[in-house]
């Protein structure tokens, strides 16, 4: 009788534990954008605009190489060309994709800075970014209002790929990394 009491009384005391909270979609993605730190990948245009002719003959690396609880620096090497690094972070209401552009002596280009914030949870593989206000007045005075419908996009399905992507009408962008290979240099 016992032995029933304490089983009865275990089985109540388990009923009253807290099940840990869910992980959000964008949690479960950071995660897996940070899981590669450190890493290089190689990858390739998968997309056949013949606006990205360049793109496509060019060696294409990155390289998961800063990171914090709240940012992710990846540095995106296309061919020679290193001034590109895509900058993702945590805000207080989901997650910031920037693109930071610097010259060959380190200071900042003009067309810098722009991206967007998420506008739902999107998916632990897939969150899309879409143009900021910030980004549209860039765009603007630049002379670039094409881009000002952008929606970018940063895939991760671990053990397969990585994706970047840029989608805004009449025009689809994406490069995809084969994360099987990372790349030791």
């Amino acid at each position: 009788m016992k032995q029933i009491s304490v089983l009865a009384a275990a089985i109540a005391l388990s009923a009253c534990a807290t099940a840990p909270a869910p992980v959000s979609p964008q949690d479960a993605f950071f995660a897996r954008l940070t899981a590669l730190c450190g890493q290089r990948f190689e990858g390739r245009v998968v997309t056949t605009d013949a606006a990205d002719a360049d793109f496509a003959r060019s060696r294409l690396l990155m390289h998961v190489r800063d990171c914090s609880a709240n940012e992710v620096r990846i540095p995106f090497r296309v061919g020679e060309n290193r001034s590109r690094t895509w900058v993702i972070t945590r805000t207080a209401s989901g997650l910031r994709l920037k693109h930071d552009h610097r010259h060959e002596d380190g200071t900042e280009d003009e067309l810098s800075q722009y991206g967007g914030d998420t506008t739902d949870a999107g998916t632990a593989t897939r969150q899309e970014f879409p143009v900021d206000q910030f980004s549209k007045d860039l765009f603007t005075r630049r002379n670039a209002t094409v881009s000002n419908t952008n929606v970018w996009a940063v895939e991760v399905e671990p053990g397969r790929i990585f994706a970047y992507e840029l989608r805004r009408p009449n025009r689809h962008f994406r490069v995809e990394f084969d994360l099987t290979r990372p790349v030791v240099e």
